[in-house]
């Protein structure tokens, strides 16, 4: 069922049946299912024939001009086919509104972005989407994992520092009564000096250990890449850097 509207809300799976206006200026929209693979069981993967019920679920999405948005998908339950199958039955759901979720995807995601990309606090991100703050730092996670986990750039000049990161926190031993620091109050982080990379990572505290388990993570081949390191006169720094990078020729900075 393919119309204008359906085009505009750009929700793969779904179409627009109608669009009402309430009293107080939000957009209703009902929706029903148009594809056929949501009749798949999630468990089993065979396809469903005969109907249990319906359903009728309020997924929350991207604000759309200055009124807010209301969905209403009218959704049915299926009875799976599969005598072996543990999952008895099933609702429909499409990517973008997986079984149970309350919001789109694609909200969760732009929330997540506009921590990642556009430097929004946590609060407001929230504020601004009303969404609650684990909604968005679940959102603002995932965003990051993409970045986190995506392959570092080649770096011909690897700049280390230190940074003061707040308190330093200690717990005292039960067993031995002892006090141990759990976390520094020192952080250090590891930049693209040259290049455009920016902030390759942050490690908590500033020992030499600290420096070459950051760089025991990282590729041998793109360690291989480092020609220099810049650092300030740190001997700590100047000796991981001789242990984990002997290759590299050291830069010294003044503070």
């Amino acid at each position: 069922m393919l119309n204008d509207t359906t085009l505009l809300l750009d929700l793969d799976g779904v179409s627009v049946t109608q669009v009402e206006r309430l009293a107080d200026g939000t957009r209703r929209i009902h929706l029903v299912t148009t594809d056929e693979t949501t009749r798949a069981c999630p468990a089993c993967g065979v396809f469903a024939t005969r109907v249990k019920g319906s359903a009728v679920t309020r997924p929350r999405d991207l604000p759309y001009g200055e009124s807010r948005l209301e969905f209403r998908w009218h959704k049915r339950r299926w009875w799976c086919r599969e005598p072996t199958c543990p999952r008895r039955s099933f609702t429909e759901q499409i990517p973008q509104i997986p079984s149970g979720a309350r919001i789109t995807m694609r909200l969760r995601s732009a929330a997540g972005r506009r921590i990642r990309d556009a430097g929004s606090t946590v609060i407001q991100a929230a504020r601004d989407l009303h969404l609650s703050w684990p909604t968005v730092m679940d959102g603002f996670r995932t965003q990051a994992r993409e970045v986190t986990e995506a392959p570092l750039p080649e770096v011909e000049v690897l700049g280390i520092d230190e940074t003061r990161g707040g308190r330093p926190r200690w717990e005292q031993d039960p067993t031995t009564g002892k006090w141990q620091l759990v976390r520094d109050r020192w952080h250090t982080g590891f930049v693209d000096a040259l290049g455009t990379g920016g902030l390759l990572g942050q490690v908590e505290g500033r020992t030499v250990a600290d420096v070459l388990a950051w760089l025991a993570t990282t590729p041998l081949e793109w360690r291989k890449t480092i020609r220099h390191v810049a650092i300030d006169m740190s001997t700590t720094y100047r000796a991981a850097v001789r242990t984990g990078l002997p290759h590299a020729t050291m830069v010294g900075l003044r503070s």
